[in-house]
């Protein structure tokens, strides 16, 4: 900076402050990012000039995109044209970059109106930039019209509609580009369109077209770092992992992308332990890494191996983001362990993590499944900024916990607020009216989802609705609404027969009973929950050789009976016990802990120390 001051006082000193080739040469170097951060500096130049020359203007854009400062780029687009100049196609790039990070639709579509009026819009270098700009707002359609109206196109125009279809979720439409491209002679996929494309097969499960893809990396533009993750990553997700480990062994340059993708694909498989061997083998772990070994032990509730993880990862030093305390408040939430989930919203308090709607979220749900919603709620009302899914959570968590009419409540305030509900906003407010006995808004409200909201109720929605009218003793409708749902596989539609049932066993209705162990049959159903309803029913009405006939059935078939399970959080660990299994270790003291209890409450306290009491006068 002393150098450059020393030279800019030659330049004043001989009169050279304003001319246009050393004010080029001066205001490149101020904001080259290379030469340090002069970009103050150089606004302070700019400033100065007399008339600042387009040159100039593209130069100061371009640095404050690259600097991060985009709405500082798109104050200089319009005082360029206040000052009477006309933006050019090195112009427009930097500023519909600008644009797009900003996510501001409006100043987009003006830019690109400004662009049709200057003429350049059949530029490729440009129409590759709108293209990108509108991807990156989600406007996906106007990047394909776009594309198509390009008089020429080149390899990045084909990669960035690709890669606008893929951030937009589009992914099926970017397969159909990539299948397009291929047909054109003029133009190859690169490395761009391989991943872009490898991410939509990923999404889709779409392995045929991702060893396609496999074989032109193959014959035709050779692995890369970045293709090989790519590749790992799709394999691994699509349940490949065989050829996922072939990719990552021949690997000459493994970073921690391909450490997590393995990590990530053991997990999904189920296979803990293989993933925790490649997690402890990784000779880099971030944040990311932690966190899909710690959802892993969450997803199949190991949640004390989670918290233990979590632990050993604050030891470490590496600081958790809020996909890792989310993770574990979910983890927490699945197995009821209240005082792990207060510890972990105590650890989002002390160090400070933002509890944006998808903390909060997942705070709301545990707490509520926990039992503790006044604590949800309070969270609830504290949350600056809500979503859908926090209105869902909300609803869901009062419902389960019994709270109808405030869960139904918090509905209309949603709805009043903005907010539009989706199926699982509608699984709790179905929710809510079964556990409070609203038989008509029940009704009412199922109606509402295709009428009012053109939601296709799912077999949750019928199931909800069927044992709400069950519960009513509305047999006969219920039954009619099960003629309605449309007809899927066997072991999904189950559950819905065996809503109906549990209403049948209440109310002792053998008949309708009867009729849905039949369609069972014909299904195939062996589902042991709905055999076992079948024989309360029979049992119900002193039908015991039909009790017996279904019992039968059960073990000729090999249905067995899932076992009873309850669980305790103790200190922070849960303990599990399932009905007839004495293999925890501290089994004993657990019986005498109950026959403690047990005792009294029954009176053979009270005897036994009466036995004792006579043997002790005998004797």
């Amino acid at each position: 900076m002393q150098q450059l001051k020393q030279i800019q006082t030659q330049v004043f000193r001989i009169g050279l402050h304003q001319n246009p080739d050393t004010l080029n040469k001066l205001m490149v170097f101020c904001t080259d990012p290379k030469n340090g951060n002069f970009l103050q500096y150089s606004e302070r130049i700019f400033n100065y000039i007399e008339n600042p020359s387009l040159f100039i203007y593209n130069v100061m854009i371009k640095a404050f995109v690259k600097g991060g400062s985009f709405g500082r780029a798109i104050g200089f687009f319009h005082q360029l044209r206040v000052h009477g100049l006309w933006p050019d196609n090195f112009t427009y790039p930097f500023v519909f970059k600008a644009v797009g990070c900003l996510r501001n639709v409006y100043v987009g579509e003006k830019v690109h109106a400004y662009v049709l009026k200057s003429g350049v819009e059949f530029d490729c270098y440009v129409c590759n930039s709108i293209m990108d700009m509108y991807g990156e707002l989600g406007c996906v359609e106007n990047a394909r019209k776009l594309f198509d109206e390009m008089p020429e196109r080149d390899l990045v125009s084909w990669n960035v509609l690709i890669s606008g279809f893929v951030k937009c979720a589009r992914f099926e439409d970017a397969v159909s580009v990539f299948r397009r491209m291929q047909q054109e002679e003029s133009v190859k996929p690169d490395e761009a369109t391989v991943v872009s494309t490898l991410s939509a097969c990923t999404a889709t499960k779409d392995s045929e077209l991702g060893r396609e893809i496999h074989r032109y990396v193959v014959n035709e533009i050779g692995f890369t770092p970045t293709i090989s993750n790519a590749l790992l990553d799709m394999y691994s997700k699509c349940g490949y992992l065989s050829i996922a480990r072939q990719i990552f062994d021949i690997m000459p340059a493994k970073n921690v992308i391909s450490w997590t993708s393995m990590v990530s694909g053991y997990v999904n498989c189920g296979k803990l332990d293989e993933a925790r061997d490649f997690f402890e083998r990784s000779p880099v772990r971030d944040t990311v890494l932690w966190t899909a070994m710690i959802n892993g032990y969450v997803q199949f509730n190991r949640v004390d191996e989670a918290v233990a993880l979590f632990r050993e990862m604050q030891i470490r030093g590496i600081k958790p983001d809020m996909f890792t305390v989310v993770a574990l408040l979910t983890g927490c939430a699945q197995v009821g362990a209240l005082e792990q989930g207060k510890w972990i919203h105590s650890y989002i308090d002390e160090n400070r993590i933002p509890v944006d709607a998808v903390v909060g979220t997942a705070l709301i749900v545990m707490y509520s499944k926990c039992g503790c919603i006044d604590k949800s709620i309070e969270i609830f009302h504290r949350l600056k900024e809500k979503d859908t899914a926090v209105w869902t959570s909300i609803i869901c968590g009062l419902a389960m916990n019994g709270q109808s009419s405030k869960a139904l409540t918090l509905f209309s305030e949603m709805k009043q607020a903005g907010f539009k509900p989706d199926d699982i906003t509608f699984i709790g407010v179905l929710s809510a009216c079964n556990h409070g006995g609203l038989v008509e808004e029940g009704r009412r409200y199922f109606d509402s989802m295709k009428k009012m909201y053109r939601i296709e109720p799912k077999l949750e929605h019928y199931g909800c609705l069927i044992d709400i009218l069950g519960r009513a003793g509305l047999l006969d409708e219920a039954e009619e609404i099960i003629e309605k749902i449309p007809k899927e596989s066997n072991e999904i539609l189950g559950p819905v027969y065996g809503a109906l049932l549990s209403a049948c066993r209440i109310y002792g209705n053998v008949v309708i009973g009867e009729r849905m162990a039949t369609r069972l049959a014909e299904m195939d159903y062996s589902g042991s929950s709905l055999h076992t309803l079948m024989a309360n029913i029979y049992a119900s009405a002193d039908r015991w050789d039909d009790v017996t006939k279904v019992k039968g059935k059960m073990k000729a078939i090999g249905v067995k009976k899932a076992p009873g399970c309850s669980s305790i959080e103790v200190d922070g660990h849960v303990h599990e016990f399932l009905v007839g299994d004495a293999s925890h270790r501290e089994m004993k003291e657990v019986h005498a802990m109950l026959d403690g209890i047990t005792k009294p409450l029954s009176g053979l306290e009270d005897t036994e120390m009466e036995a004792d009491n006579k043997v002790a006068g005998i004797s």
